[in-house]
């Protein structure tokens, strides 16, 4: 019996008796650890550290590699090798597109080891969130397609399953790896095929921090699938971790601090420290026969672990760049007895590897394009403020004539603003980390006590908290303002971070107001709005990046500034505002009904049509507000012109066809002397591109707009072609 034992974990045997090095079990039995000619000869292409900054002048390895299939047949001193060229070739590429490079280069390594010992894609590897794909995608054929890496019609900067067969699930939120590997494992046992798969779940501490995934580590023990989770600490929870904040400067959550102290408590381990522990997955014969060489091996104190108590086998801390210790380690795992789920804890640097990002306080998670050699990020300065910083400094305003008033961030701290106003009110800045929900419904919590939470949240995150944001706040008419950063179209981050559809899905729920500035101006107002309403909650949205800037506001609103003022004021609830009006004696009218930054688009395309045509004129609103709306606005600019085009960036279902709502109920359209129609985005996913690509791709421009009222009007129509002037690239 002891024999059969035997003949099913002789490797593993062997390694406890000393036979093997660790190296060479996870390399083949006769193979041995010693680099070959190869790669002795790429090691010594490997630059000293700079400035400058570069890496090697060639990459004989990489140059091998089509699919992962390939890397079978490396030795462990290969590995390193391409590790180091992959790691490179990463760097390069993202300097010449923009992205996110830190979450890539802090997984080179086990990258290049996962693809090593599964079978993939027949093992289905799962990158949460999936920002740090970069190497996954070069190691399996897109190579020479990372020139195109987030652009109009190239690579998405995330795991994509209809780009290739390697991404097994598409991602770009968080939190969800674990649940689809779950899925997928136990999809495999219903349709009867190989028991021996293993579905892969890769994790960092930044996304295990939402509640999902302990749901499904719950479900997982419960339901005894066969998944590995590999739980990527690097410490940087939020985006930047260490902005001042109610918990300190410290990675936001107690999982942090706790993992923290698992590692502090003992060294890594290595395979030989972890050998006598993979042991108890073992059949039971095994482990007898294992028992009598234990002192052979040293032991590993890993009982109580949280992940335990979840019902995982936990393993860890490992060093995740080092390659000598995780191939044997994750090749154990692969090929351990029975189905219990593990979860493999590795200890990672964000942005190992290249200096700048190892230096920079969020590790260059998402750069525009930048100089390799210094780290120099290559963007022109600002000539307006973002919509971003108008939103902090505008808060920052409120908060200092008010201590009650805070502000909540789910682990977007630099994203939202809230790390500017954490800087001066760190005790009234509470980073929740990557958990949406828990922040709304904490919001209403604060709210009921009689705080003012502004709850800043992207438009495609707050997504993830719909069921908090009715039953929570609306249903009790609690007076959270929720800031949505990023509404509308993103830019280069594509259909995972449009923020498409918050007017349709906030706009349906009875009792909250919400609005939309057209400007930067317009947002200070609007700030300075909802922070008087205590008697409802409300929701404010803008896009992505700069405002417009005083010669423009000037211009085409004729607001007659020589500088920003210096305090937002208060607007009338529910009420908008005409910005343009048509010219008198013509003959066709036309009104341009516009709701957020859309508005400078339809006053360029009122100007283009009445300059080319002298019989018609042509009004632009700015609604301002969703809910309540103005339908005292809606029924002048009915009853007074021939035409109304509404003009938003949301999906269907929302400014617009409330506006058609109330039309129509009005009777408006009875008598068919007013042609109504909305403009909103299309109904599809926009991919990735700049944003004045998908303008145009959405129809939203001012070529757009004026090409639909003259439709309207009957007259001929020339779209001409676009003038998109180069734009940097965008990141969340």
């Amino acid at each position: 019996k002891l024999l059969q034992a035997h003949h099913h974990s002789n490797i593993f045997m062997s390694l406890l008796l000393g036979l093997y090095s660790a190296p060479s079990l996870g390399l083949g039995g006769a193979r041995t650890a010693c680099a070959t000619s190869r790669a002795h000869a790429c090691m010594q292409q490997q630059q000293q550290p700079g400035p400058p900054y570069a890496g090697p002048r060639s990459t004989p390895l990489l140059d091998t590699v089509s699919t992962p299939n390939d890397l079978k047949g490396f030795s462990l001193a290969e590995l390193k090798q391409l590790s180091h060229e992959l790691r490179w070739e990463t760097i390069n590429a993202v300097s010449k597109t923009g992205g996110h490079l830190g979450s890539s280069l802090g997984v080179v390594e086990l990258t290049v080891a996962l693809h090593y010992v599964f079978n993939t894609p027949a093992d289905p590897v799962i990158w949460d969130v999936s920002h740090q794909v970069y190497p996954h995608k070069i190691l399996t054929g897109r190579r020479e397609r990372m020139p195109t890496l987030r652009q109009a019609g190239g690579l998405s900067g995330f795991a994509k399953r209809s780009e290739s067969e390697y991404d097994a699930f598409g991602a770009g939120h968080s939190t969800t790896s674990i649940s689809a590997a779950l899925g997928m494992a136990v999809a495999h046992e219903l349709r009867g095929l190989d028991q021996e798969r293993t579905s892969v779940a890769v994790i960092g501490d930044g996304a295990i921090t939402g509640g999902m995934a302990y749901e499904a580590m719950n479900n997982a023990a419960y339901l005894n699938s066969r998944i590995v989770v590999i739980y990527n600490d690097n410490g940087q929870v939020s985006l930047p971790t260490g902005t001042p904040s109610a918990g300190g400067t410290v990675p936001a959550g107690s999982l942090s601090a706790y993992t923290s102290r698992l590692i502090a408590s003992k060294p890594f381990q290595d395979f030989r420290d972890i050998a006598k522990s993979i042991n108890r997955l073992f059949p039971s014969e095994i482990q007898q026969a294992n028992a009598k060489i234990d002192e052979y091996a040293r032991g590993m104190v890993s009982g109580g672990t949280l992940f335990e108590e979840l019902g995982f086998y936990y393993i860890g801390p490992v060093d995740g760049h080092d390659l000598d210790n995780l191939v044997p380690i994750l090749e154990n795992i692969r090929d351990r007895g029975g189905k219990q789920p593990v979860l493999l804890h590795i200890k990672t640097d964000k942005g190992k590897g290249y200096p700048p990002a190892e230096a920079a306080s969020d590790k260059y998670h998402g750069v525009p394009k930048f100089d390799v050699a210094t780290g120099k990020k290559l963007t022109a300065p600002a000539k307006t403020p973002s919509y971003t910083s108008v939103f902090a400094d505008s808060l920052i305003d409120l908060a200092a004539a008010d201590r009650s008033v805070v502000a909540i961030t789910a682990a977007m701290p630099g994203g939202t603003g809230v790390d500017k106003f954490g800087k001066r009110f760190p005790k009234r800045t509470f980073d929740v980390g990557i958990a949406e929900q828990h922040a709304v419904t904490f919001a209403a919590g604060l709210a009921v006590e009689g705080i003012k939470p502004f709850c800043a949240i992207y438009s495609t995150f707050l997504q993830r908290a719909y069921d908090q944001l009715i039953h929570d706040v609306a249903i009790q008419k609690l007076p959270v303002r929720f800031i949505l950063d990023r509404a509308g179209l993103v830019g280069n981050d594509g259909p995972t971070h449009h923020g498409s559809f918050d007017l349709a899905y906030i706009g349906c729920i009875p009792g909250i107001a919400l609005c939309a500035p057209s400007d930067e101006v317009e947002l200070r107002n609007m700030m300075r709005t909802i922070y008087e309403v205590d008697d409802k909650p409300t929701a404010l949205r803008y896009p992505r990046g700069s405002a417009l800037g005083l010669d423009v506001l000037n211009d085409l609103f004729e607001y007659g500034l020589d500088e920003y003022p210096a305090r937002g004021k208060a607007l009338p609830l529910g009420k908008g505002r005409v910005v343009r009006s048509a010219r008198e004696d013509v003959s066709s009218r036309v009104a341009i009904l516009s709701l957020g930054t859309r508005l400078a688009e339809s006053v360029l395309a009122a100007r283009a049509i009445e300059g080319a045509h002298a019989d018609v004129g042509v009004t632009v609103a700015d609604a301002r507000w969703m809910k309540p709306l103005d339908t005292a606005l809606v029924a002048r600019l009915a009853e007074e012109h021939d035409v109304l085009i509404t003009v938003e960036e949301g999906s269907i279902g929302g400014f617009g066809d409330h506006v058609l709502h109330y039309l129509s109920l009005g009777g408006f359209l009875d008598e068919g002397t007013l042609k109504a129609r909305p403009m909103v985005l299309p109904d599809k996913y926009i991919e990735a591109g700049s944003m004045g690509e998908q303008y145009e791709e959405a129809g939203l421009s001012q070529r757009f707009i004026e090409a639909t009222a003259l439709r309207l009007l009957g007259k001929p129509v020339s779209m001409g072609s676009s003038s998109l002037a180069d734009e940097e690239p965008t990141i969340a």
